[in-house]
């Protein structure tokens, strides 16, 4: 048997925390060693209660575009900007008992803040929704009723109901074969 066919072809791997820059930074060393190690389907199971917009837009995008392959599973709870990080999976799965909950933008402006300084609050906020529901709406079916409550409030969603609305492929576990390359980003 060659080298290349004794490597593995695909890995197993674990992501979790807030998304933010140095979430970014795992995952750009790790689908650096992914591509190093030959690897061309990466399963990653993301648990996440969300964290920094553009960081959570950067990680879609770099994951979406990677050289390899991703399959992202949700084994607990999505939340916020890493439904967004998640939905970069060619393939998508949650488990039976995994939630996701999306949002609108929100921040908070110190005590005392100028008009002027709100209104640059304001048009941030309106920018990264418009960001991050060009995302939503090309890749998930949301009914006009959970679109209303992402419009006002936290939606929740369970695994049939994300099924239902295409944010998952099926109702799976993660589950790595006995042996197999797992590794934590």
């Amino acid at each position: 048997m060659s080298e290349d066919q004794a490597k593995p072809k695909e890995g197993y791997f674990t992501l979790s925390g807030d998304v933010n820059s140095d979430m970014v930074h795992r995952v750009f060393e790790a689908v650096a060693g992914m591509n190093d190690d030959g690897l061309e389907t990466a399963h990653i199971l993301v648990q996440s209660n969300g964290g920094y917009v553009s960081d959570g837009l950067c990680l879609y995008n770099f994951l979406a575009n990677a050289p390899v392959e991703c399959i992202m599973y949700n084994g607990g709870a999505v939340a916020s900007i890493a439904v967004i990080l998640f939905l970069a999976g060619k393939q998508r799965y949650a488990s039976e008992t995994a939630r996701f909950m999306i949002h609108k933008s929100h921040a908070t402006a110190s005590p005392g803040s100028r008009p002027d300084a709100l209104n640059i609050i304001v048009e941030g906020l309106r920018a990264d929704d418009a960001r991050t529901e060009s995302i939503l709406r090309k890749t998930v079916e949301l009914t006009p009723e959970q679109w209303g409550i992402h419009q006002y409030g936290d939606l929740h969603l369970n695994a049939r109901d994300a099924k239902v609305a295409g944010m998952i492929d099926d109702i799976r576990d993660f589950a790595p074969p006995k042996g197999s390359y797992l590794r934590n980003i």
